[in-house]
């Protein structure tokens, strides 16, 4: 009732796209500033949003795709845009005056989507889902993605104790770090998106 291979091959699909290491400063640099208690329900929010979006894919993402006549190549580009005018506020600093943010979850965007449930993870889950002939094989697929949003909450999570060591300054220069690698996904997202639309015109 399990299959390895399946599932091997989506965790480390969605782990690659994902990126739990890539994430924690981009998580530590939306909610800096915060209360633990806070920045501990925000991760799990983010998670929870991210297995709820790739859930209603995974189940019924091509009707949706088709029903709204939406392509991949677009909800790249849409998500590739969404997440650099985010880097921008991280490089700009504008995230940095809590009265911009404080009451905005960035658990839910974000973090939530496209970070974590971006186009990739959508595109894999709904492909996997899809090539699942059997019951072994879902029950591989489903349990991969489980785990996946497991190990992503616990990253999250535990990169709290970061913040501890870098203090106020070291908080700083991961957020224009954070700011950067977050802008260069952006741009490669979109590009891809774009190298879509023309291979495929």
């Amino acid at each position: 009732m399990f299959d390895v291979a399946v599932f091997g091959s989506l965790f480390l699909t969605l782990f690659v796209i994902m990126d739990p290491p890539g994430i924690t400063p981009i998580f530590l640099a939306l909610t800096s500033g915060r209360a633990a208690k806070v920045q501990r329900r925000m991760a799990w929010q983010a998670v929870a949003v991210a297995f709820g979006v790739i859930t209603v894919f995974g189940l019924l993402g091509q009707q949706i795709l088709d029903y709204l006549h939406v392509s991949v190549p677009a909800l790249m580009i849409a998500g590739g845009l969404l997440l650099l005018l985010i880097a921008l506020d991280l490089l700009t600093g504008k995230t940095d005056e809590p009265k911009q943010t404080k009451d905005v979850n960035v658990a839910l965007v974000p973090l939530g989507m496209p970070l974590l449930a971006g186009p990739g993870a959508i595109v894999s889950v709904i492909l996997a889902v899809q090539n699942a002939d059997s019951v072994a094989s879902q029950v591989s697929v489903w349990t991969a993605i489980a785990a996946m949003h497991v190990v992503l909450w616990l990253t999250m999570r535990y990169s709290l104790l970061i913040i501890r060591v870098i203090k106020d300054g070291g908080v700083v220069l991961v957020t224009r770090l954070a700011g950067m690698m977050l802008s260069a996904i952006a741009v490669q997202q979109i590009i891809n998106g774009i190298t879509q639309v023309i291979q495929n015109a």
